[in-house]
């Protein structure tokens, strides 16, 4: 296992699970976005419990290789699903947002294969 894998898994796991965290404690800065995309609010907590599970996913990645991949594919789905969802609410400016999450579980997940 390469120091840069452990170190950008780590990261992106830090990343995406501070996002759950927001979401599950409704920060303003992120359930603004949410109801301006039409995210209905019933689906909140999922949605955090996802990107949770995710980040925990990448973590016992370490460990077991196979876990890893599989959070890192679940979350990339997850984060190409919020891209399209503000694409759908044509709040362009806000592309960046989920770009930001999506581009460190990529790079772990690039490492992860590469190891």
């Amino acid at each position: 296992m390469s120091t840069a894998y452990t170190v950008v898994t780590i990261l992106a796991a830090l990343w995406v699970g501070y996002s759950a965290v927001a979401v599950f404690l409704h920060a303003t800065w992120v359930v603004q976005g949410l109801s301006d995309y039409g995210v209905p609010r019933s689906w909140w907590p999922w949605l955090a419990t996802a990107k949770a599970a995710g980040a925990v996913g990448l973590l016992v990645g370490l460990l077991v290789p196979a876990i890893g991949i599989l959070a890192g594919i679940g979350l990339i789905l997850y984060f190409v699903g919020a891209v399209v969802t503000v694409v759908r609410a044509r709040s362009y400016s806000h592309i960046p947002f989920p770009l930001l999450y999506l581009a460190p579980v990529v790079a772990a997940l690039a490492l992860g294969l590469a190891v």
